[in-house]
């Protein structure tokens, strides 16, 4: 029989790589309510017509990436490889249109088929916002400051970089469109064979490529901001002046784009050095046509996404959450007391551990592995004498403390 083993993508989150993701999603819940957005959540999977219309049939997500299977009642399904489509959904196929705007949060695994490396996998987990119904600029920087609060919190903001550029509206992406195709069509001979392909589909994503032939070209090409009618070059203004009264610096990268049609002004990513060629570690942008494209009605959206396994990378390492107290009975007969005693406490509120088996010296060091602040022994003489020894682990010091004072000097450790 094989050797059973993770499928190639994919991870278990063993207790310290989970304390990271828990603590990612948790500061970014936290930040995600100051700033009055609600949680919700949408299914794992989809009708693959969900993702087909809004990501297009020409990207690489639908083209290679996406985990799609016929279900037992004939129906095509899609493990989902983002969550935006699926919020978008939620609004149409929920009626919810009609509470605009609606501004919501959201956390849990992904799925697509790509070659696994540093921070990427094929199931991998995201946090993200979405903000529906509001097509002010307001909009934009209210995202943007949100992504910098999750960033701060998380300790992390000084080893990232806001990128940040504007796609237009529809009319000036269309002058863009016609100069991109105008442009790389006088230099077919030099481009990648996968470029080629979208120059015919969808001329923007050619700005996304890898291939160095093509980055040659990239840095000659036409720039967006040259294209900008004066409706959208105000509104990149207002964006800009806003993230300046809030002190939030950014730089202006002219190729940043986004390939799908129904995106729209705002475009930005958060970026790091520190991960290798995953430098993004969030993105968004305005996608005033995503509903529309779904055959919901005209609503205006903006949102970011962030990947928490790159999250958490940066993050390092996060501490046991608590202050574990152990309690260890000293030889067998004190353990239904130990047992009873660590349940007292728990119902109390305190984080606590027992050692199921082993002499004193072993259920100490099991102590000492959980990480646990002290130690509450109980032997003959304690229960005796009424009273409980906690021993501090760090120093090794011992304080002998009444049965019925001990919950209140424990609350001591809760403080440290």
């Amino acid at each position: 029989m094989a050797k059973l083993q993770p499928v190639r993508g994919t991870k278990d989150l063993l207790p310290e790589e989970n304390r990271r993701h828990r603590h990612v999603l948790e500061t970014a819940r936290n930040a995600a309510e100051l700033y009055g957005y609600e949680e919700m959540s949408t299914p794992i999977f989809e009708f693959t017509d969900v993702f087909k219309r809004t990501l297009g049939d020409s990207s690489d997500i639908v083209i290679k990436e996406m985990y799609t299977f016929e279900d037992k009642g004939g129906e095509w399904i899609t493990l989902r490889p983002e969550n935006t489509a699926g919020v978008a959904r939620a609004l149409i196929s929920g009626g919810l249109s009609q509470n605009l705007p609606l501004k919501y949060f959201y956390g849990g695994p992904m799925f697509r088929y790509e070659r696994p490396q540093k921070g990427r996998l094929r199931q991998f987990h995201q946090i993200g916002i979405e903000l529906l119904g509001v097509a002010e600029p307001l909009g934009d920087v209210e995202i943007i400051a949100l992504g910098a609060e999750v960033l701060n919190a998380l300790g992390i903001s000084d080893k990232v970089t806001l990128e940040l550029n504007t796609l237009g509206d529809q009319e000036s992406r269309e002058n863009y469109r016609a100069s991109l195709v105008d442009y790389f069509s006088g230099h077919l001979d030099n481009l990648s064979e996968n470029s080629r392909t979208r120059l015919e589909r969808n001329p923007l994503r050619i700005l996304d490529s890898k291939d160095e032939g093509d980055r040659a070209l990239i840095a000659d090409a036409p720039l967006m901001m040259d294209y900008l009618n004066s409706a959208s070059s105000k509104f990149f203004k207002s964006v800009l002046n806003g993230l300046d009264n809030l002190g939030i610096a950014y730089r202006h990268n002219p190729h940043l784009v986004r390939g799908l049609d129904y995106y729209c002004h705002s475009a930005f990513e958060y970026t790091t050095e520190e991960l290798g060629a995953q430098g993004a570690v969030l993105a968004g942008g305005r996608y005033d046509g995503l509903v529309e494209t779904m055959g919901g009605p005209a609503t205006p959206g903006v949102g970011w996404a962030a990947g928490v396994e790159r999250l958490a990378m940066l993050t390092g390492v996060v501490p046991l959450g608590g202050h574990i107290i152990a309690v260890i009975p000293i030889g067998t007969e004190m353990e239904a007391g130990a047992f009873a005693l660590t349940q007292e406490l728990r119902a109390a509120g305190f984080q606590t551990d027992v050692a199921f088996r082993g002499n004193m010296s072993k259920r100490l060091k099991r102590a000492n592995k959980v990480g646990a602040a002290c130690a509450v022994l109980l032997g003959e003489d304690e229960v005796a004498r009424n009273y409980l020894t906690v021993r501090d682990l760090a120093s090794g010091e011992q304080q002998n403390v009444s049965r019925g004072d001990l919950t209140e000097y424990l609350l001591n450790w809760k403080r440290v």
